[in-house]
């Protein structure tokens, strides 16, 4: 079964835990009081207003008490790496306890010896080809990437990737992060480099994408700097490309001032699913567990939906009626993702290792905050 058939495909009924409730209830119970006992968590790279991720954070901590310290809300998923194997030895705040990373730092970061094991109890509802077999990663949720629009600012709407090189959109397209550290931004050259090819090989994808950029770059559409709500709103990048669940929640956030328009591009659309994992060297490992199934609790998961992000256990709770009508008519419809591509562990390490290598040289933009 193909990754986009596991997503969206009907749900079949799922394998309950073999542990008894009551077990499970005494794990957890033991878990809360080691957490406590801790009294704090590291997170990392989690703006709060990425896919609900602020009223997750305040969510959890009123649940159970802790401390959480929220590090470097702006890093992408490569300094998320690089900021556990700077504090391997580290057991203050500074060193993150857990990681949210796109899908192919996952298993490089295993490779690595970075992750440590952990299944929560939720674990079967978790699709298979979304999950290292041994628990080191585990696929939180999904999204696409958009072309998030200040609509005061930008009247003719670009409607494909095409659209961009334009010259009306001189000084107008940014990324929502450095394409050569950040998840988002690499997928974002790599659909560019969809539109273009079409599909095939991933690296010669990737090299598409770069050339799409280097176009963009040289026209002086191009501006190089990491996008945001506030660049957005305030004209210094107009057009971002966008994961739709950060592009909706800033809809929501700047109530109309500016008109966002959320778009969907034509062609060279790109689903990215996103993991969770903890640092083998945590210096909190309980409160990391604990924060794991707090998120993969159905509380946790519907706390990703009000951010618009898909989780990655979305069918299941469909399928066992837990997603409120009122959630379901605020996501974009249905058919906006069926011609999605969910680019495969092996396609991402191809066309990441293309981008963020030869971004420099072909692109020549250095993309700073």
């Amino acid at each position: 079964m193909t990754l986009r058939q596991t997503l969206f495909a009907s749900v079949a009924t799922l394998a309950f835990s073999a542990i008894p409730a009551s077990a499970q209830t005494a794990k957890l119970d033991e878990l809360i009081a080691a957490a406590k006992k801790e009294g704090q968590l590291n997170v990392i790279a989690l703006p709060r207003d990425w896919c609900g991720y602020g009223a997750l954070i305040d969510g959890f901590k009123a649940k159970y008490g802790l401390k959480v310290n929220e590090l470097n809300p702006d890093a992408g998923s490569g300094d998320e790496i690089e900021a556990i194997k700077a504090n391997k030895g580290n057991k203050g705040p500074q060193a993150p306890d857990v990681i949210d990373v796109g899908l192919s730092f996952g298993p490089s970061a295993k490779a690595e010896g970075l992750l440590m094991p952990y299944k929560v109890a939720t674990w079967d509802t978790i699709p298979n080809d979304l999950k290292d077999a041994d628990g080191h990663w585990y696929g939180d949720y999904y999204g696409v990437l958009t072309f998030q629009v200040n609509a005061d600012l930008i009247k003719n709407i670009p409607r494909d990737w095409s659209d961009l090189l334009k010259p009306e959109y001189k000084n107008s397209v940014a990324l929502a992060g450095d394409p050569r550290v950040s998840s988002q931004a690499v997928q974002g050259v790599y659909a560019a480099g969809l539109a273009a090819t079409g599909g095939g090989d991933a690296a010669k994808t990737g090299e598409a994408g770069l050339a799409f950029f280097a176009d963009l770059n040289k026209k002086g559409n191009f501006v190089p700097v990491i996008g945001k709500a506030a660049s957005l709103a305030q004209g210094a990048t107009p057009i971002l490309v966008r994961w739709d669940y950060n592009a909706l929640a800033d809809r929501d956030t700047l109530k109309g001032n500016p008109k966002v328009e959320v778009v969907v591009p034509k062609s060279g659309i790109v689903a990215g699913v996103y993991v969770q994992a903890i640092s083998a060297y945590a210096p909190n490992p309980n409160a990391a567990k604990l924060w794991m199934e707090y998120l993969y609790s159905d509380e946790g998961q519907l706390g990703w939906l009000k951010g618009y992000c898909h989780p990655i256990r979305f069918n299941d709770l469909l399928a066992n009626n837990k997603v409120p009508k009122e959630l379901l008519d605020k996501l974009p419809p249905a058919e906006s993702y069926t011609k999605a591509k969910f680019p495969t562990l092996e396609e991402q390490a191809a066309s990441k290792d293309v981008i963020t290598k030869k971004w420099d040289a072909v692109v020549g933009a250095n993309v700073t905050k």
